[in-house]
């Protein structure tokens, strides 16, 4: 009796490979994919409220003490015009994050690698700029013990940047398991949890730029 024409090409070839879903890189089963993303998004909503709290407790201070009106010690800081540039840089990493998700999903992995590696170039740029912004104001004369505005500027925006180096150390992950064909369904989460956090960051920064100028 003649055998099935698969059995005979499994046993003169070997079985056919598996199906590769993702960009490469072993990611184990789907319930285990399910857990790991679960636990990923329960940590990233922890992170997020935890920064929320603790530049709710900047701000409150910062009111309280802008608001004392028997202290006269209170001067308001020139701000040097490179932060809004700097808002202008936070803000198209932003978009591109989202163009390179788009291409993401619709399977177009030169694009995704392009986009992601663009938003983490302006990430790095951003930080670049909030340096070159501390040093325009130390060259002014204006540091962290000059006057409580620029201590209050000087904590919030360094507290900022620390979430940043963060935020830039995600997104170069990605960047390298990506030129590394290594995206595999699990690892989308990773992509999923840093794009969130990176815009949290990026409101964070629209929300200390009106304390700022409105506030400072």
């Amino acid at each position: 009796m003649a055998m099935p024409a698969s059995l005979t090409h499994d046993i003169l070839h070997g079985p056919p490979p598996p199906i590769d879903t993702g960009w490469g890189g072993g990611d184990g089963g789907g319930a285990g994919r399910g857990a790991s993303r679960a636990a990923s998004f329960t940590g990233l909503f922890v992170l997020l409220a935890a920064s929320t709290m603790a530049f709710a407790a900047f701000t409150s201070a910062f009111v309280v003490r802008r608001g004392l009106s028997d202290m006269d010690d209170w001067t308001g800081v020139h701000y040097p015009p490179i932060l809004f540039l700097n808002t202008a840089i936070l803000l198209a990493s932003s978009f591109v994050l989202d163009f390179s998700r788009r291409a993401l999903k619709a399977g177009d992995r030169g694009k995704f690698n392009f986009w992601w590696s663009a938003a983490t170039a302006l990430g790095v740029l951003f930080l670049a700029g909030q340096a070159a912004a501390w040093y325009q104001l130390k060259q002014a004369g204006v540091f962290i013990s000059t006057n409580p505005a620029s201590s209050f500027f000087y904590v919030f925006t360094a507290a900022h940047a620390f979430h940043l180096i963060g935020g830039v150390a995600a997104l170069v992950y990605v960047d390298v398991q990506a030129l590394r064909l290594r995206l595999g369904p699990a690892k989308r989460t990773a992509i999923d949890v840093t794009a969130i956090f990176w815009h949290f960051l990026d409101g964070l920064w629209l929300f200390l730029m009106v304390l700022f100028y409105v506030w400072g």
